[in-house]
């Protein structure tokens, strides 16, 4: 396998160990419009969107997933994100310097994770996407009321 794959040893021990780490998962590749921001991220090939009706999230029309941090791996562009934020500051709304395009963010509900958006994600590892509704204008009361968003960090 090594071999016909032309992998290192590092290389193939690194494949051997995301894949008993991130079992039933996918890995994704994708990033901004111009190519500044590229990124990985482990998820389900069958992804659950959130669509929030909240005032940046309707401006931007902002759908995203989320994940933990340890499942997200920023491979290029650090220095050309730039950061939104805005009222309490807990959401770090992040986007390309050049082009502008936000395909990833820190969500208030999930601090401690990233917001994915998979339209960001590069074409051939999404087999659906399932979208939720999540009534953003009443914030607290829609995180409060929701069963599991805010456990989608939590690896």
């Amino acid at each position: 396998f090594r071999e016909r794959h032309r992998l290192s040893c590092e290389d193939a021990a690194r494949l051997l160990l995301d894949a008993y780490e991130y079992r039933g998962l996918v890995k994704h590749t994708g990033g901004c419009h111009c190519g500044a921001i590229r990124f990985e991220v482990w998820a389900s090939a069958d992804l659950h969107v959130f669509n929030c009706n909240c005032s940046i999230c309707t401006k931007k029309q902002n759908r995203h997933f989320i994940v933990p941090a340890s499942r997200f791996k920023l491979l290029k562009g650090a220095d050309n994100l730039t950061t939104y934020t805005f009222n309490t500051h807990c959401a770090q709304h992040t986007f390309c310097k050049t082009c502008g395009v936000q395909s990833f963010y820190t969500p208030r509900s999930n601090p401690d994770g990233y917001g994915i958006a998979p339209h960001c994600l590069d074409d051939g590892t999404v087999q659906t996407i399932v979208t939720e509704d999540i009534n953003g204008k009443e914030w607290e009361k829609a995180v409060k009321e929701h069963k599991t968003i805010r456990d989608m960090s939590k690896p």
